[in-house]
């Protein structure tokens, strides 16, 4: 009785890991190389016969110093380990009230240099109300403390962590020449969940256009347009909002030329 049970099991768990372990995984895999080919290979996009990229993942467009290159449309900003890298897709998930995130707001997060609650804020500058310091090293200073030693900006003021929502829009304003009260849409600040969206919404990239067209000596209306044929419609015709993917906008503009 004991043997016929023992067996019984045994050729059970042979039974159910070769079905959910080996046939059930190849079903699958089959299936998807068949119904789903471009998205089974990872939604690859080529361009003159080489792979550019991926239409699910984000990419930065940056020239060899890491600065934004203006010819081309820019994506939201990414908190996967340098920027999209698809092997540390993460968020910063910082708190809505995190100085790395919201910057020092006065009367709400904001300590003086001794690390006391403060009114107001000591590491103001010109440009950004919101500041919050860093160290020699770059690194943010957001618990103040007596001795603590700031990095600073040849005309004094403090260097401001460039990563909070704050300095991200000041740089977004500059880039695309923008008055310094300038609405920002929230995908131009904002991280997304996995740090890897491919997408930005059509109010960024309308935002982006001029400075585009500019670089490339084209008329804004022509750069305004090819968004138009670029934009993707809401899932399902109602969910979200309708989106444009840098990538294949930035290789729509390539083939202008």
């Amino acid at each position: 009785m004991i043997r016929r049970m023992l067996i019984s099991s045994v050729v059970l768990t042979a039974v159910v890991a070769v079905s959910l372990g080996l046939v059930y995984p190849l079903a699958l895999v089959g299936i998807g190389k068949v119904a789903f080919s471009s998205r089974a290979n990872g939604s690859l996009v080529s361009h003159n016969g080489q792979v550019v990229g991926s239409s699910l993942i984000g990419q930065n467009f940056l020239d060899a110093k890491g600065n934004a290159m203006p010819n081309y449309f820019q994506p939201r900003p990414s908190e996967a380990g340098a920027g999209y890298d698809p092997t540390i897709s993460s968020a910063s998930n910082f708190g809505p009230g995190d100085p790395r995130l919201v910057g020092f707001i006065p009367g709400f997060n904001t300590v003086d240099l001794a690390g006391n609650k403060s009114l107001k804020n000591p590491f103001a500058t010109k440009d950004d109300p919101y500041c919050v310091p860093t160290d020699p090293d770059g690194a943010p200073v957001t618990a103040p403390s007596a001795g603590q030693k700031y990095a600073r900006n040849k005309d004094g003021s403090y260097v401001c962590d460039s990563s909070t929502v704050p300095e991200r829009a000041i740089a977004y304003r500059q880039l695309n020449g923008l008055a310094a009260n300038a609405v920002v849409p929230n995908d131009a600040v904002q991280a997304s969940g996995s740090g890897l969206d491919p997408d930005i919404s059509v109010a960024n990239a309308r935002l982006q256009a001029p400075r585009v067209a500019k670089a490339r000596h084209l008329p804004t209306s022509t750069v305004l347009s090819l968004i138009s044929k670029h934009t993707d419609s809401r899932p399902w015709g109602f969910l979200g909002e309708q989106t444009v993917n840098v990538l294949d906008l930035n290789l729509a503009l390539d083939g202008l030329h």
